[in-house]
């Protein structure tokens, strides 16, 4: 199935938006088919604030009220004690209360932005998700991230050249009890780095301490704001630890796999 036969089947739907690359084309292509689409963002402690921000940027332009649910994922326990499956977890979590929400407002369909590159096998987030009878449109109909991004580029849309961006929650160990003061400290030290200039990176808790996981080719510049760097997060942190091994960024990952 194409991307249109699906929104002209389906023409009327709430979508779970994140403000990402794809849920960000989900929506544009939507909106462009004349559907009656209704972006919905969760906004809980696992999300920076960076992240509403783009989904605002994106949203309004398209003329389409973004609808912020605030929700704090943190009272649940099977998502505080972070267990290997913690994702299933928080999605069914997040998902049971868009759904219910997307019902009580008159759109009967949930979807979401997976793409076909999302390895879906027996991800345990990918599992709520069936579970609760969520669609994934970009997915169903076959097209992958590397075109995702082409398609947004070619539409205008800033988010076509968006870096990948986890939540808050995959920085911190699985067993290591998830906090909101934790993830604010995270966040904080990515914040820092992002003001420096660095880029599609990824800053870890271990043991205490903060784990910077870099592009190889920003290591020159870590070392040369080495100072900077760890003024800026050892209020945070017991030591400021520089990963070894380059971070494998998207660009690296599709290539390997001969996209």
């Amino acid at each position: 199935m194409k991307l249109n036969e699906f929104l002209k089947q389906n023409p009327r739907f709430a979508l779970a938006f994140s403000g990402g690359t794809d849920s960000s084309y989900l929506l544009y292509a939507a909106k462009a088919a004349g559907c009656d689409v209704r972006p919905y963002l969760v906004k809980s402690p696992f999300q920076p604030q960076f992240e509403l921000d783009d989904a605002h940027r994106v949203a309004e332009p398209l003329g389409l009220t973004l609808t912020v649910v605030g929700f704090d994922i943190l009272q649940d326990p099977d998502v505080r004690k972070n267990p290997s499956d913690r994702c299933y977890f928080c999605k069914r979590a997040l998902f049971t209360r868009l759904r219910e929400l997307s019902r009580s407002d008159g759109y009967e369909l949930l979807c979401d932005g997976t793409n076909a590159s999302d390895d879906a096998g027996d991800r345990p987030g990918m599992k709520a998700l069936r579970e609760l009878g969520v669609r994934s449109p970009l997915r169903e109909c076959g097209l992958t991230k590397p075109e995702i991004r082409r398609l947004s580029r070619e539409s205008g849309l800033f988010t076509g050249d968006k870096p990948a961006y986890a939540c808050l929650a995959t920085r911190v160990p699985a067993g290591t009890e998830i906090t909101a003061p934790l993830l604010q400290k995270i966040e904080r030290a990515e914040e820092s780095l992002f003001a420096m200039g660095f880029f599609d990176f990824r800053v870890r808790y271990f043991n205490g301490a903060a784990k910077l996981q870099l592009p190889g080719e920003q290591f020159q510049i870590a070392m040369e704001r080495r100072a900077e760097i760890v003024s800026a997060l050892e209020p945070d942190f017991d030591a400021v630890l520089l990963d070894l091994s380059p971070r494998k960024t998207e660009d690296k990952i599709w290539n390997s796999s001969g996209l």
